[in-house]
């Protein structure tokens, strides 16, 4: 996956996500994603029933090299050269990008199959790179093949702190173990936590303009009636979530009906690719209203298809559109967290796990009818997500972001 990440021009470890989010616009249906998934499995990789595979290194480099793949050998097998960061996306690569994905979903099933048939248990946990693959988790929960399953939301590399973390705890200190339900992460939110003292110390210095609310209700009202009227908000508030997803402490928050935001956040507030999809985060009471599925996706790991309500009629020929075309489709009321292939990666929200975004959700409901919003990580493309006070700030002023509300404080950009 990292190899066809790198040939699609994303960077190895970190564009993994953008391949995850190209391949729906490549055509399910069409010839050529038929056959650039037959020379997948064909010359680069065996696939055995088991879910074990054998990858062909004459195609491959990193292990010898300093590159992902062979270029010359992927070009000639292909018909298709490498694409680099500046070159423009064609049908091609949402073609090849589909196919791998499609591929790396049949591995990902043949070994979630083999495990519940050697070990005869109803229960899975998935952690490593490859579960933040949203698309995948989300099929496999939709198969039943298992009665829970729980992925770890840090679950690429970060994520190896918490294992060493608890080996040390149980194997090397003898510790029992304790189960907590729905699990011990807290939802994710591990990180740092800023008082409205601290904040307030910052905006001062920096000069900015506010104003300060005196309860979490008045907060939420003031931030849902900005949403619904076109604001994109900074939303900072309680403790970081650990891990590569914002979860509502520390994520950028707009209509979700509003078909022209995904441009307008991915462009001009986040500074990255216009074809990536947004997320909708959701009152997990509302979650099969939207989608059909029973387990919650607190983590926002899990990709399903938006119920058939809330689709618009597509053109009878969409699926082989160009992307660009269907990019600027209005395929459903929810424009801008409904993807190509009305997908949805799901974040569901209850009030235990986060009692401010819960409420916040639950005025949007009120008075639009859905407590769901976009929710992307509050950063700009390439850069870590905001931690501090003076981290959201920058943020703030240096993107055409509205609105950041920050603890207890509201700042308007038209105020600076």
């Amino acid at each position: 996956y990292s190899a066809f990440t790198y040939y699609l021009g994303f960077e190895v470890n970190k564009g993994e996500y953008k391949l995850m989010g190209l391949a729906p616009y490549g055509n399910p249906n069409g010839e050529r994603t038929s056959n650039y998934r037959k020379l997948i499995t064909e010359n680069l990789v065996t696939i055995y029933d088991d879910g074990s595979i054998w990858l062909n290194q004459e195609y491959f480099n990193y292990a010898t090299g300093l590159r992902m793949a062979k270029d010359d050998k992927w070009q000639k097998l292909f018909g298709l050269k490498k694409r680099e960061a500046k070159d423009e996306m064609l049908s091609e690569h949402c073609d090849m990008a589909l196919a791998i994905q499609q591929v790396t979903e049949d591995i990902f099933f043949k070994m979630a199959t083999t495990a519940k048939a050697k070990t005869g248990c109803k229960n899975i946990c998935l952690a490593g790179g490859v579960a933040l693959n949203s698309v995948a988790n989300g099929k496999l929960i939709d198969s039943g093949l298992f009665d829970e399953v729980f992925i770890q939301p840090a679950a690429g590399d970060a994520g190896g702190a918490v294992g060493a973390a608890l080996a040390a705890y149980h194997i090397f200190e003898g510790k029992e173990r304790t189960v907590i339900r729905p699990d011990a992460m807290s939802g994710s939110l591990l990180g740092s936590e800023y008082s409205d003292a601290e904040i307030e110390t910052v905006l001062n210095a920096k000069g900015i303009n506010y104003s300060k609310v005196d309860s979490e209700e008045e907060l939420t009202q003031k931030v849902r009636d900005l949403i619904i009227s076109g604001n994109v908000i900074g939303w900072f508030q309680g403790r970081m979530e650990f891990g590569p997803r914002a979860l509502g402490c520390r994520s950028i928050i707009a209509d979700a009906r509003n078909p022209e935001m995904q441009k307008k956040v991915n462009l001009k507030i986040k500074f990255r690719e216009s074809f990536r999809p947004f997320a909708p985060i959701l009152l997990e009471e509302d979650l099969q209203r939207y989608f059909d599925v029973k387990l919650p996706s607190p983590y926002m790991l899990q990709v399903h298809r938006w119920k058939d309500e809330w689709h618009n009629p597509l053109p009878e020929n969409y699926s082989s559109l160009p992307w660009k075309e269907k990019l600027e489709t209005v395929r459903s009321e929810f424009a801008s967290v409904a993807h190509v292939d009305m997908s949805g990666r799901i974040q569901t929200v209850s009030k235990e796990s986060n009692p401010k975004m819960h409420l916040l959700l639950s005025k949007l409901k009120e008075k639009t009818g859905h407590g769901l919003t976009i929710n992307t990580s509050f950063n700009v493309n390439n850069e870590p997500i905001v931690c501090s006070p003076e981290d959201a700030i920058n943020g703030f002023l240096n993107t055409e972001m509205d609105v950041l509300a920050i603890g207890s404080f509201i700042a308007l950009k038209q105020d600076q």
